[in-house]
Parts: C-alpha cells; sequence; structure tokens
C-alpha cells in the first residue's frame, strides 16, 4: 500500500522567477503582444501539498495575505489539477493547499508556480504517469509562464512567452528581491506600454514586430559573469510600470546606490531584482535595504522547476 492511499499528501514545490530580459513587440490584431523573454527560476518557492478527496478545493497558507485570491476554477492551481484528472481519466477530487512565499501580481509568476506544482503534485498522487511532455501541454494551456515554473532553469521564451528553449548558465548568480507592497496588473502594465508607445510614436520610431534576445546576454550567462550579465538586463515594461507605481524608480535608485550591479522590474512589476556581485555583497545589499523598511530578500538562481518533494507530507 502507498502512502498516498493511506491519505497522506503529495509535496511539491515550484520556483519563482525573474526576467533577465523582456523585450515586447507591437500589440497584435488578437491583442496579444509578441515578447522575447529570459526567464530565470530563484529560490523563492511555492509549496504545493495534495491530498485525495470526493471534491476539487483550495486553501492557502504562509506570510502572503491571499484573502483576495478565488479558491474555485477561476485560479490557475484547481484548474491544473482538473487538467491532469482529465488528462490520465481519474474520476476523484483533490484537496490542495498552497504555501505562498512568491508576492501576488509582483511580476514573479507566483500563481503560474502554484499551477506547475499542482501538476506535478496530481501527476504523482494519482499515479497517471504523465509523461514530462505531456506535463508540459497542459502547463501551456493555463498560461505563458507556467511550462517555465515546471521547467525551471534559464531559459528564452519567445511568441507569448511559452515557446521556451532552454539556455546553458554557468555557476551561480545571487540576487536581492525587493518584494511588492502592492500589486501590479499585468494587462494595466501592458495597456501603459501601449498608450506611451502611441503617445511617443514620432521620437520612438516603428515597434520591432519580433523583438529577440541579445547575444551578450547570453555570452553574460554562458560565461557565468554577473557583471557582464547587469550590463545587458533590460525590460520594455519597466517603464510603464513606473509610470503606474512611481515609487519604483526610487526602489531603484536605492538599491543601486546600495551596492546592486543593476536593477530592474521583474516582468510587468511592482516586484525588483538587484543583481549582486556575490553572495556576500548580496547579503550586504538586503541587509541595506531592509534597513530602509524595504522587504527585501536574498535569493540564488538558476535552481530546479517543479518537482514532488516526498509523498507523506
Amino acid at each position: 500500500m502507498t502512502s498516498t492511499s493511506q491519505g497522506l499528501p503529495v509535496h511539491a514545490r515550484a520556483p519563482g522567477k525573474v526576467n533577465l530580459y523582456l523585450g515586447v513587440g507591437a500589440v497584435g490584431d488578437d491583442g496579444y503582444h509578441e515578447v522575447a523573454s529570459v526567464y530565470q527560476a530563484v529560490s523563492l518557492y511555492e509549496d504545493v501539498r495534495v491530498w485525495r478527496s470526493s471534491e476539487f478545493s483550495l486553501s492557502f497558507s504562509g506570510p502572503i495575505d491571499c484573502s483576495a485570491l478565488p479558491t474555485d476554477d477561476r485560479n490557475l492551481a484547481v484548474r491544473a489539477a482538473r487538467l491532469v484528472a482529465t488528462a490520465g481519466g481519474v474520476d476523484d477530487g483533490v484537496r490542495i493547499e498552497i504555501e505562498k512565499s512568491v508576492p501576488i501580481a509582483g511580476g514573479m509568476g507566483g500563481g503560474s508556480a502554484d499551477a506547475a506544482a499542482t501538476l506535478v503534485a496530481c501527476d504523482a498522487l494519482w499515479n497517471t504517469g504523465l509523461t514530462r511532455e505531456q506535463l508540459h501541454g497542459l502547463a501551456a494551456e493555463l498560461g505563458a509562464d507556467v511550462p517555465f515554473a515546471l521547467a525551471g532553469g534559464t531559459a528564452i521564451g519567445l511568441g507569448r512567452g511559452d515557446e521556451l528553449s532552454p539556455v546553458l548558465t554557468q555557476g551561480r548568480f545571487d540576487w536581492v528581491l525587493v518584494l511588492p507592497r502592492g500589486e501590479l496588473s499585468t494587462p494595466a502594465v501592458y495597456r501603459e506600454l501601449d498608450t506611451h508607445r502611441e503617445r511617443h510614436a514620432g521620437d520612438l520610431g516603428p515597434v520591432v514586430e519580433h523583438p529577440s534576445v541579445s547575444t551578450e546576454l547570453l555570452q553574460a550567462l554562458r560565461a557565468g559573469d554577473p557583471e557582464l550579465l547587469a550590463e545587458s538586463l533590460a525590460n520594455d515594461l519597466q517603464a510603464p510600470a513606473i509610470h503606474l507605481s512611481d515609487e519604483l524608480s526610487d526602489v531603484l535608485e536605492l538599491g543601486e546606490r546600495a551596492g546592486a550591479l543593476a536593477g530592474l522590474v521583474s516582468g510587468s512589476g511592482p516586484t525588483v531584482a538587484f543583481l549582486a556581485e556575490d553572495r556576500e555583497s548580496a547579503i550586504d545589499l538586503q541587509i541595506a535595504l531592509s534597513a530602509a523598511q524595504l522587504r527585501a530578500v536574498r535569493v540564488s538562481a538558476p535552481v530546479h522547476g517543479a518537482r514532488v518533494l516526498q509523498l507523506d507530507g
């Protein structure tokens, strides 16, 4: 008799991410933008535990206020569980508990990490035996960031961000994240980008239809060189995010004055990621930012994607 049949949970974990680069193309007729992104998985995790149940349910714990999050089929984790059940021919439900550490609407893909961890947890709970390719197919149905949360490491994302190619990365990179007190809506940030580009079309010129990742950034990752990487970090959504949340510019300035090699808004924000030279520099930077009453967390990267940790909670 397996541990899962005794009513014990399967525990899975998936990482949040930072965007080392995010180039955004022109808005298409379908309302979506083609992007070129470089994701890096960081050691700030979502922990998901699942139990066999007669119905689908979801609850939250951890340091993040989740009171505004839906716990029904609007939540990616519940949708992920239902996809695994359908793909595996499972009639049972599942009780999901998520211990959240990644900020909500913070540009770090916390909801996508929840979904990715739920996929692998439910696959293990029900012994559905889905292949990695099948799980990635389900992840792509759930959203652009979910396949990367499943894969982890460092990767280029094209199209809507879900066409992934792994990036050869050497060594370890040390980051300090300033976690937001508030939230930014991803659609609102993209709308602000479109408005900014329309407003300044004469100065900016035509928007690139198919953005791409710079060779310099990829070389810095292959070399494991944080100083070279700092020179190539970029995010087209940073300016519109700052326009919607102007305190981000103060945070960026403070971190760079405190010794960061570079800082940038992660994804659509408002999390700000600072690249440090090494572990000791990251500790100093975290102390300086915390002294300024900011929620600063030190993480390393790249790390593994979603995986089952244990079958007994």
